[in-house]
């Protein structure tokens, strides 16, 4: 038993008339009341509570790139060389990235090994790196041809 023990002849046990059938005295049940008795507390404790908000891009316009950084292709160097990715001649380690779809080299790790990397893109870290042991990075960039700009003839 509880409270109501105390109050035998009160009719309302000490809640007052509305109070105590459901969740009446405290406005309704959770969020309810939020747009209409609750709005001052909404707008002071919960103002981004409703409503859309940022947005997101469409999936075909985001720019993943597949990345791997130095330390993982000294790890994977073995693996690379069973899948015919890289090629070992003497010291030298030639290794394909492009063919496997990685479009960018990253600097973080140590190079233990002269290498020749072929990638569409490479941070300036990872380039100095390699070329620091000994070895190169051949980007696409680099193979892609200037195009010459088109002469202005002067008028007289």
């Amino acid at each position: 038993m509880g409270r109501s023990k105390k109050f035998r002849g009160k009719r309302t046990h000490g809640r007052g008339h509305k109070a105590g059938r459901g969740a009446g005295l405290r406005g309704g049940r959770g969020n309810a009341g939020l747009h209409k008795h609750k709005v001052m507390h909404m707008i002071k404790y919960m103002p981004d509570h409703f409503g859309r908000h940022g947005f997101k891009r469409h999936p075909s316009l985001a720019n993943k790139k597949r990345s791997i950084n130095i330390s993982e292709i000294g790890e994977r160097l073995g693996e690379f060389v069973e899948m015919g990715i890289a090629k070992e001649e003497k010291d030298m380690v030639t290794l394909d990235l492009s063919s496997i779809g990685i479009d960018k080299l990253l600097g973080s790790g140590h190079v233990s090994r002269k290498m020749t990397i072929i990638v569409p893109e490479a941070s300036s870290k990872a380039e100095s790196k390699i070329v620091e042991a000994g070895g190169a990075v051949q980007t696409l960039h680099e193979e892609e041809e200037e195009v010459p700009e088109p002469v202005q003839e002067e008028e007289e």
